[in-house]
């Protein structure tokens, strides 16, 4: 089984700039730069012969490059105990129509609806107990934070291994706006998880029988 989810990806100056926020809040656990990502559509566990329907499925994609600008900084959790810290972006009816097609291609791929509303941010970090004051502090230090304007030309397939240091995120195929498979994609993955799949599901097919005849 392997934990996937879809998201955009940035160049060095967004994760830099990103980067310069991340201060000033005691119990933050901060986000690897390298790790930064604006989430599309999470996923979750598959087997590799799903893990492959999806991402033939994301692979029809097409539409235009555009603009991307993050601007403000927000809190998930409620008032009284954040759990979150995350950057927001500028409304953009680009970045929602990809995450409706995205979406559509999940769905279709025989994946369960997420019933959250899309709300695109950048995670910056994880709380645990963190003074109020000092996070209302770095909200409102930071309530006009505008990144640098990037452009989406692709997204990206990632997946999520939990460590006891926190997610890992690991970009498994990447997408082009154009319809194409953009070169850095990694090696096929999704042929290695599903003949892992296909040999596990045999043997338990074979369980299946022996116990079925034994009844």
């Amino acid at each position: 089984m392997i934990r996937l989810f879809v998201a955009l990806s940035f160049p060095e100056e967004i994760r830099h700039s990103l980067a310069a926020l991340c201060a000033g809040v005691p119990g933050a656990r901060w986000v690897n730069p390298d790790q930064f990502h604006l989430t599309l559509r999470f996923i979750g566990e598959v087997d590799g012969r799903t893990a492959r329907t999806v991402s033939d499925a994301l692979a029809t994609i097409t539409m235009p490059d555009f603009d991307l600008e993050l601007f403000g900084v927000g809190t998930f959790g409620d008032k009284r105990k954040a759990n979150s810290l995350w950057v927001g972006v500028r409304p953009n009816a680009a970045l929602n129509r990809l995450q409706e097609k995205v979406d559509n291609a999940v769905l279709r791929s025989g994946i369960a609806p997420d019933r959250r509303k899309f709300a695109p941010h950048v995670t910056l970090a994880r709380l645990n107990n963190a003074p109020l004051d000092r996070i209302g502090a770095f909200l409102s230090h930071h309530a006009l934070y505008a990144g640098p304007r990037t452009r989406c030309d692709r997204f990206t397939l990632y997946s999520s291994f939990l460590s006891s240091s926190g997610a890992i995120y690991t970009p498994e195929q990447v997408y082009r706006l154009d319809g194409g498979i953009a070169e850095d994609a990694e090696h096929d993955w999704m042929a290695d998880e599903a003949d892992a799949w296909d040999q596990d599901h045999g043997d338990w097919d074979k369980a299946e029988a022996a116990a079925y005849g034994a009844e």
